[in-house]
């Protein structure tokens, strides 16, 4: 079976959306990089050592701005085909969803990066999950209208 997938103007939202999750992983990374850099934390190694961070204010906080990264890392790949398969049927909702998940990921690593893991939680973070719920209600409903079930 052949599939033509003729794209709405407004997909052109949806792929803005894919750049700025690209753009906001990307400051999170330079934020590691320049922390790492500032606090002598050597590469390969991804975080600080345990032993120093429980005694090093500095070597804790890097450890909390890296976690921030990577928690953003662990959810990206889905979120990213979430995002980009539901603007198929739902531009809108799927570029906002694009937007959310990025000012989320953003509220949540400023929040870590003050070194308190607690203060991740932010009300704004809570636009991660609203972000990628959102976007995967917009994927769902596209699979259900392509295997014809809607």
């Amino acid at each position: 079976m052949v599939v033509i997938i003729n794209l709405d103007e407004s997909y052109s939202l949806v792929i803005g959306s894919a750049i700025a999750t690209a753009i906001t992983l990307q400051t999170l990374a330079f934020r590691v990089g320049k922390a790492r850099a500032r606090l002598g934390v050597q590469l390969p190694s991804m975080y600080a050592d345990q032993s120093v961070a429980k005694v090093n204010k500095d070597a804790h906080v890097f450890n909390c701005i890296q976690r921030g990264h990577q928690n953003a890392l662990e959810t990206y790949p889905q979120v990213l085909f979430l995002i980009l398969a539901g603007g198929l049927k739902h531009p809108w909702v799927a570029a906002g969803a694009g937007v959310a998940w990025c000012v989320g990921r953003l509220a949540y690593a400023n929040g870590y990066a003050t070194g308190d893991p607690e203060k991740r939680q932010t009300p704004l973070g809570v636009l991660t999950y609203v972000g990628l719920l959102s976007a995967l209600g917009a994927t769902v409903s596209l699979a259900l209208s392509v295997g014809k079930v809607l």
